[in-house]
């Protein structure tokens, strides 16, 4: 995990902003800040950051619809901070394809804990898909094609399919453990890690945002079904090519 990594960090409160930026400096990152839409999209392009921290009540643009439309071109790591309670922006905000959450107020320690979570799962994604592991590895399953490599979804008719980093994470869990069982506990830790303590209804969001990208019938999913009281199994048979 690169303690150097970028962060741009958009928030209105200006207290906020500095608070957080000077104690992720302190930790060694470089931090970018912007109040709103408005300057964010300049101070997008040009730090070109590894980590978007992103307030969920803005003026004017709120940080659910900069969410979706970053991640409508990105795959950069995206964390939203939402009030405390407001259950329903963090529902939204991990459909949108937002990474994680962090409901204000919160501590430096966890909002740190949560960055460099985030930060280790990119590195893990790239080490992962470096030319020492993955460089030529394909896993097939009902006419579907997921390139580890190059991080990519190919579908049945030969065209690809978008994935955010959460559901690449995840779909590669299930193919990776095919016909079997995994609880919540388990999914967290495969995909996310257990240090990141995340909100436990975002595993099933991003079950169901998966199974809208892969499953003939979302509504009744047959490739990834909910064992009740479990957790989900995938059903395929992966091979690999």
């Amino acid at each position: 995990m690169n303690d150097s990594a970028r962060i741009l960090l958009v928030d209105d409160d200006r207290e906020l902003r500095d608070l957080v930026s000077r104690l992720l400096e302190r930790h060694g990152f470089t931090v970018t800040t912007a109040r709103d839409s408005r300057e964010m999209p300049a101070s997008l392009g040009r730090s070109k950051p590894d980590l978007l921290i992103l307030d969920v009540m803005l003026p004017g643009k709120d940080g659910l619809q900069i969410c979706r439309e970053v991640r409508e071109e990105s795959h950069v790591p995206i964390l939203m901070l939402t009030a405390m309670g407001e259950e329903a922006d963090r529902v939204i905000g991990l459909e949108m394809g937002a990474d994680d959450y962090l409901a204000k107020p919160f501590s430096p320690r966890e909002l740190l804990a949560r960055v460099r979570a985030l930060l280790r799962r990119v590195d893990y994604m790239k080490a992962s898909a470096g030319p020492a592991r993955n460089a030529s590895r394909v896993l097939k399953f009902a006419g579907w094609k997921l390139d580890l490599g190059r991080r990519r979804l190919e579908a049945p008719d030969g065209l690809l399919v978008g994935l955010t980093s959460g559901e690449f994470e995840m779909l590669v869990a299930f193919v990776e453990h095919p016909q079997r069982v995994l609880s919540r506990d388990q999914l967290l830790d495969l995909t996310r890690g257990r240090d990141s303590s995340p909100f436990d209804r975002s595993i099933d969001v991003q079950v169901s945002r998966l199974r809208r990208k892969i499953e003939p019938d979302p509504k009744l999913p047959s490739m990834i079904v909910t064992v009740r009281g479990d957790g989900y199994e995938f059903t395929q048979s992966v091979e690999t090519g």
